[in-house]
């Protein structure tokens, strides 16, 4: 019955428990493969034992004679007992029948037994003659059975008397196999690992398939062996690896090229064309950019663990155990499959008889299965033993891609570990080719080389023209902005005077550099540029002035220090890191030229290192982010500084250390929290200083002392807390600009007007209500900045600034603006900053006047 259910799955369904998707195919080395076909001729040999037992498969008994029988003969005349005994036949599709049969014996003998149906009966014949002489001729023994005792005892005995591996060797084996099948292929079927490996697969095919692969293996390709050269040639695959030449644009000298090959055959053996190059498709190189980043994603995600290794080594384990267990038990029951048995039913209160011999139709073929089966359990454990070998003999939880590395220019392909290891090792089992591309994927000089190609093909001479642009210093400027490298065509811009670069960190320069003869300033923003010789030497005799900026000071490129006729250098980033202890800032001695360094940072102190090049620095600047800048005692080397800005050091008063710089000319202390600045006396020992910034800090009052510094030009002393303007202030004769905006000032003093060189006065955003007339005794006044207060009104005498150029009003609470103003002779109305109600309130004259172009003639009066 267990093989009529078993019968509505054919052999097709049982053995699609062994079918992978085909793409799993290149992680089947040819042990699994060899096992895969051992285990469907298992499953045939079960489906085919199966169905043989299903029909055929039956047991036929007889009784054995015991003495007692002998009372019950009754002889004849002639010394000869009759028995009669009845004949079944059985078999599929035929009627059972049952006729008696006549046996002569002189002896009755308990010891011999009836040997069956094959042996007593005989075929009837026609002729009733025929049959008596048979009868007649025939010998035998009576059992006195009728034919259902016959069916109920062959079904007895062939319970109770067959081995049980007889009668279940056919489901033994198909549950044998399916367990084998089901332990080969779970790995496949595994969620956890189903998905990695089908990842793995993807990504191995497209890399494969990838005309880069094909590209970048182009050089290698053309030293391979011939061997190797047959088996690429011989690949009908291949030209779909092949990249086609776009048609835009054409290849210049310095564009990178991408070889493909051509190919052709003749009947003797392949031949190969001399590669020739053509440019990377866009499409095809956005594609292989993708797939460097799903390699790296993938390697990243599957290096973490060895889940896959273990589950290949767990499922192979238990197929040996299984070989084992198998082999074990069924090697014991070869001997125990007969012919002939012997039979006790203990029915005999229903037979009659207590003892059967019983013969096994079935009993031969399934010997001959059962030698068959373990045949193929032997050599199937021997692979398995084959594949424990192979499991332990290499470490296969690594992988090493030396032999790419040597045979390919890509040396920095790395090893693998773990599942990703793993995967490549059974890859290789597969096809070797498979493992040697991949290995391309995974080099970041290949990636480096691609996103060049694309780079060019992209940024070609015409487009980076475009980007060109002038700039507030009228040189020609370009700016390249996260780009993943600098395109050769940058190089042909031979008239570029001003070259950014940011966020570039695969920027390189060739030696194509050299062309750009004008170029003197460079900029590096978060762009480690790597240099060749050729361009460091044309860098180190043209470069002037470099900007640099940076998350952390090992970003800064080596080459920057070694820039001897450099002489701007601007540095921006974090220097002020416990782990790299500024460092990379060592070598600035070598910068002997250097004349400006910038400085914009997080500096608690001055470097020593900066120090170093002080004998030559005219001019130092550290903008800091708000850390206070505490020890500044190296400001004292710095002879020939000629100016100094520290804004934004979180400083309290004016260091000491300053005073020592007897060639300063300017100072800028902006955006510090300065209070007071009593040392301000100790300036008069600056004999040089003409330009001192105090602007954007908490001064509350200007001392006396000042008048000292008898050569200050400009003082700046805007945003502070002042309310006051001391006359010392007014006795500085040299001092041409003073701006002293958003304080707290009421009253502009009259001495004001000693100011006879003043050309810029700003005053803006204070509590200034009237303005003095000797104000408008400074008749060099170009720039006079009064909006924000409280004035009501503009003297007349106004009109004596004839070299004023800008007057900023706005924001007073003024009614009415002078008709004098038109005999400013340099005022305009684009340098009038007013209301527009009060410019239109003018007198139609005066504004034609403030309206006329520069270069009209002024009228001498209105």
């Amino acid at each position: 019955m267990g093989w009529e259910a078993a019968g509505m799955f054919t052999l097709a369904e049982v053995a699609s428990l062994n079918d992978i998707q085909p793409t799993y195919r290149i992680l089947k080395p040819w042990w699994d493969v060899f096992m895969d076909y051992l285990a469907v001729v298992m499953l045939m040999v079960a489906i085919f034992a199966g169905t043989m037992q299903l029909t055929k498969d039956q047991v036929v008994c007889l009784p054995v004679l015991q003495s007692t029988v002998n009372s019950k003969v009754q002889p004849d005349t002639s010394g000869k007992a009759d028995f009669t005994t009845v004949e079944t036949t059985t078999g599929q599709g035929e009627e059972a029948s049952m006729r008696t049969v006549s046996f002569e014996s002189t002896t009755v003998r308990p010891d011999i037994f009836l040997s069956g149906a094959t042996s007593s009966q005989y075929q009837s014949t026609e002729s009733g003659q025929e049959l008596k002489k048979e009868q007649k001729d025939s010998s035998g023994r009576k059992t006195n059975l009728d034919f259902q005792q016959y069916i109920f005892i062959n079904q007895m005995c062939y319970h109770l008397a067959l081995p049980w591996y007889s009668k279940y060797f056919p489901y033994l084996v198909l549950i044998h196999t399916i367990i084998l099948i089901v332990s080969s292929n779970f790995w496949f079927k595994y969620p956890k690992t189903c998905s990695k490996i089908e990842h793995f697969v993807s990504i191995l095919g497209k890399c494969f398939e990838s005309p880069w692969t094909t590209k970048a293996l182009s050089e290698t390709a053309c030293e391979d062996s011939e061997e190797n050269k047959q088996r690429l040639t011989g690949a009908q695959s291949l030209p779909k690896y092949v990249s086609t030449s776009s048609d835009e644009g054409s290849p210049s000298a310095s564009t990178p090229m991408i070889t493909k090959s051509g190919f052709k055959f003749s009947a003797d053996k392949p031949m190969i064309e001399i590669p020739s190059v053509t440019i990377l498709d866009k499409k095809d190189g956005e594609q292989a950019k993708a797939l460097f980043e799903k390699v790296r994603k993938f390697r990243a995600h599957v290096e973490d663990s060895d889940l896959i290794y273990k589950l290949y080594v767990g499922q192979t384990v238990i197929k040996t155990v299984k070989f084992i267990f198998i082999l074990c038990y069924t090697a014991n029951f070869v001997n125990t499959i007969s012919f002939e048995h012997i039979c006790n039913p203990k029915v005999e209160h229903l037979i009659g008889y207590t003892q059967f011999e019983c013969t096994h139709n079935m009993a031969y073929m399934l010997k001959k299965l059962l030698i068959s089966y373990i045949s193929l359990i032997c050599v199937y454990g021997f692979i398995c033993l084959y594949t424990l070998f192979w499991l332990v003999r290499i470490p296969l939880k690594e992988y090493s891609f030396e032999k790419v590395r040597e045979e390919s220019s890509f040396s920095d392909i790395p090893d693998v570990k773990n599942d990703f290891a793993f995967l490549l090792h059974m890859v290789d089992q597969y096809d070797q080719l498979y493992s040697k591309r991949f290995g391309v994927f995974l080099s970041e000089v290949s990636e480096n080389k691609l996103r060049g190609i694309s780079l060019n093909h992209e940024w070609t001479y015409e487009k980076l023209r475009q980007h060109v642009s002038r700039n507030a210093q009228d040189k020609q400027e370009l700016h390249l902005f996260m780009l993943s490298g600098v395109p050769d065509a940058v190089f042909d811009l031979t008239d570029l005077d001003v070259l950014k670069l940011e966020l570039i960190p695969e920027a390189k320069i060739t030696a194509k550099i050299s062309q750009m003869t004008n170029l003197q300033e460079l900029h590096l923003y978060h762009c480690p540029a790597k240099v060749e010789q050729t361009a460091f030497s044309f860098l180190r005799d043209h470069l002037r002035c470099l900007h640099v900026k940076f998350t952390d000071v090992a970003e800064i490129p080596a080459w920057v220090y070694l820039l001897k006729t450099l002489r701007e250098l601007y540095l921006i980033g974090n220097l002020n890191s416990e782990n790299n202890k500024m460092i990379g800032l060592e070598s600035l001695r070598e910068l002997r030229h250097l004349k400006i360094l910038h400085v914009k940072s997080n500096l608690t102190k001055i470097p020593p290192n900066i120090t170093d090049v002080a004998p030559h620095l005219t001019k130092l600047v550290i903008h800091n982010d708000g850390t206070k800048l505490v020890v500044l005692n190296s400001l004292k080397k710095m002879t020939n500084v000629a100016e100094l800005e520290l804004q934004n050091c979180e400083l309290e008063r004016i260091p000491h250390a300053i005073f020592s710089l007897s060639n300063l000319q300017e100072l800028d202390l902006k955006s510090n929290s300065i209070r007071t600045i009593e040392e301000i006396i100790s300036f008069q020992h600056l004999k040089r200083l003409t330009c001192l910034k105090l602007w954007h800090n908490k001064i509350v009052s200007i001392p006396s002392s000042i008048t000292h510094i008898k050569n200050l030009e400009s003082l700046y002393l805007s945003n502070n807390k002042l309310e006051t303007l001391p006359a010392a202030v007014f006795s500085l004769q040299k001092l041409r600009c003073l701006d002293v905006s958003f304080n707290s000032i009421a009253v502009i003093p009259v001495e004001i007007g000693l100011l006879q060189n003043l050309q810029h006065f700003h005053i803006t955003g204070n509590k200034v209500d009237v303005l003095p007339k000797q104000l408008f005794k400074c008749v060099k006044l170009r720039t006079l900045s009064l909006g924000q207060n409280c004035i009501t009104s503009i003297p007349d005498k106004v009109s004596q600034l004839l070299q004023l150029t800008y007057l900023e009003l706005k924001g007073n609470c003024l009614d009415r603006l002078p008709v004098t103003l038109g005999q400013c002779q340099l005022l305009r109305k684009s340098g009038l900053v007013v209301e527009d109600h009060l410019f239109d309130a003018l007198p139609s004259e005066v504004k034609e006047v403030l309206n006329q172009d520069t270069s009209i003639p002024f009228a001498n009066g209105i």
